[in-house]
């Protein structure tokens, strides 16, 4: 079996990086179609050895396109989702338009891959936010073990999370500073060179940001109700890879050792943690790698049942472009979708 497959906002960093996902992990496409923008028609993005002219998205006819991979932004895909659903393609939507839509799965394949199968309400599957991608991959094993009761995270999260104007941001901020220039913050509401943000998104009434509401909205749709989680969320001058430093509190107690096995047997999970210098990861190794990798994996004397670790992976990819594309296997493999041409 073949499928047709659209990317929408193939542009963009994500999009680009879906392109290039579905290359490497031969992803069985009948054809491939790179759209975006009116204003980007004609742009040239790869997949694979080949190249592709972008075309655009509201000119397009869906009728015979089997998934969407969409990366376009939250009014894009209020706008586009439902239409391109109603032509049959299942719209596999990377913003945070319909994440907490009842009617809309919201699925990271190694926590709950089942609940794609609910995609024929509206032929949409949301993608989570970055963040909450690579928590709840760590967390989903050890909370099958001992049962999580709380969560404490706080993310240090790159600037790709923000686009190519962030990473454009740090950047030229970056040169402005050793050149003794003024530097100019559009993009971040501060100078993001050098410095530390402790805002991502709007901030709400109760005075945390979306992007913590998020978190905790998200982890709760896709891995328990039951779990209280709290997070606060900053953006660091990182260009690639969101780094968390994670409290658990577990029903059951639960050994750092115990641990370690458990996360060494989980999918899409990476164990690296010796107690030496540089016996962990760091986000400039996790950039360009999917897995989720966890490190100093350490008891928490504060609680009764308690762990705390380190959780580093490539928002580019698991939380977001390798995470569309999984969900894309998880249709394929479970026969939920099956392509509208055969191959000849």
């Amino acid at each position: 079996m073949a499928y047709k497959v659209a990317v929408v906002g193939a542009t963009g960093n994500v999009g680009r990086e879906m392109l290039d996902i579905l290359a490497e992990r031969r992803f069985p496409v009948s054809e491939v179609v790179a759209l975006a923008s009116a204003r980007s028609i004609g742009t040239e993005v790869s997949f694979g050895d080949r190249t592709l002219k972008c075309k655009a998205l509201d000119s397009y006819d869906f009728s015979d396109v089997d998934i969407c991979l969409m990366s376009a932004g939250g009014s894009v895909a209020k706008e586009w989702a439902p239409r391109i659903g109603a032509k049959g393609c299942v719209v596999i939507d990377n913003s945070s338009a319909w994440r907490m839509d009842p009617d809309v799965p919201l699925v990271v394949p190694e926590v709950n891959a089942a609940a794609a199968a609910g995609f024929s309400k509206k032929n949409i599957i949301a993608n989570p936010n970055c963040s909450t991608a690579q928590l709840v991959v760590a967390l989903k094993p050890l909370h099958d073990a001992a049962t999580i009761k709380r969560v404490v995270v706080s993310t240090y999260q790159s600037v790709s999370g923000a686009g190519k104007e962030g990473m454009d941001e740090l950047f030229a901020q970056t040169r402005s500073v050793f050149v003794a220039n003024p530097v100019e913050a559009k993009k971040f509401p501060k100078r993001i060179a050098f410095n530390l943000i402790p805002q991502i998104d709007v901030f709400m009434e109760d005075g945390f940001t979306k992007e913590e509401w998020k978190m905790v909205a998200e982890t709760k749709k896709i891995l328990d109700p039951k779990i209280k989680l709290v997070a606060t969320c900053v953006r660091v001058p990182v260009f690639i890879g969101h780094s968390e430093a994670v409290n658990i509190e577990f029903e059951k107690p639960i050994s750092a050792d115990e641990a370690r096995d458990i996360l060494r047997a989980a999918p899409g999970v990476l164990v690296i943690d010796k107690p030496e210098a540089g016996g962990y990861i760091t986000p400039h190794e996790a950039a360009g790698e999917d897995a989720t990798y966890v490190s100093r994996i350490r008891t928490d004397p504060t609680v009764d049942s308690g762990l705390v670790l380190w959780c580093v992976s490539d928002n580019l990819r698991k939380g977001a472009a390798l995470n569309a594309i999984q969900i894309a296997e998880v249709l394929m493999n479970r026969k939920l979708l099956a392509p509208k041409k055969k191959a000849a």
